[in-house]
């Protein structure tokens, strides 16, 4: 297994949870306070543009809440699954259909977000309608 590295504050319960499962999981890993080790962590959030502790560095890799795992346990899957981390394409290759990726889930998104005001205009008019007929 990659070395496993946990970004943390004294005071986040988050952080105190993920730690307790990794133990929990008999997964070893080496705690880093961001406060004793500004400048790393500072280097870590200008890589990922993400302040956010936990961050797990794992491998070469960097593991954020929410943008990388969403609980524990997912983590968890993540660093018990060896093949993860492994990939036949280059670095740029995955980022490359990452961001291809993420373009199309904001793309989604965003046509959801329209459908939905679409939704809301309509009801609005047609109670405006109504309204208006019965005034």
């Amino acid at each position: 297994m990659n070395k496993i590295t946990i970004y943390t504050n004294e005071t986040c319960p988050y952080c105190k949870s993920i730690k307790e499962e990794l133990t929990n999981a008999n997964i070893e890993f080496e705690n880093k306070l961001t406060t004793e080790n500004e400048a790393e962590w500072n280097s870590i959030v200008n890589l990922t543009g993400i302040p956010t502790v936990p961050t797990i560095k794992y491998g070469d890799d960097f593991l954020v809440p929410q943008r990388d795992f969403g609980n524990p346990q997912h983590l968890i899957n993540i660093l018990s699954n060896e093949n993860v981390s492994k990939s036949e394409y280059s670095y740029s290759r995955q980022a490359l259909e990452r961001v291809k990726t993420l373009n199309n889930n904001i793309n989604m998104a965003f046509n959801r977000l329209d459908q939905m005001l679409r939704q809301i205009e309509t009801k609005l008019n047609t109670e405006e309608d109504e309204h208006k007929s019965t005034s």
